[in-house]
């Protein structure tokens, strides 16, 4: 997925970037640390607006209780620009975070 911010920014995010750090409390648990979990279907079935700061995806398994905020959707941001960068990154293979 690729979102064109106001200040002309592009993000990519990956579906196995987005899945994986789905906000959600089932996903994340109530501790508040972010994690990657791996695992799920990666087909994103719908997109759907949340008042006027978050979206909710729906993924091809139902998944759909994440909120992802804007602020964190660019957080979540792994082009070339950000990727260096990011809080959160694919993990290796058989890495677990």
């Amino acid at each position: 997925m690729e979102m064109t911010w106001a200040d002309g920014h592009k993000s990519v995010l990956p579906h196995e970037v987005l899945r994986g750090y789905c906000p959600c409390a089932h996903c994340q648990g109530h501790g508040g640390t972010i994690s990657f979990v791996p695992g799920g279907d990666l087909e994103l079935r719908e997109i759907e607006q949340v008042g006027t700061y978050a979206l909710t995806l729906t993924w091809g398994d139902g998944h759909s209780s994440g909120i992802y905020t804007y602020e964190y959707l660019r957080a979540l941001c792994h082009c070339p620009a950000c990727l260096p960068e990011t809080q959160f990154p694919l993990p290796k293979e058989g890495e677990t975070t």
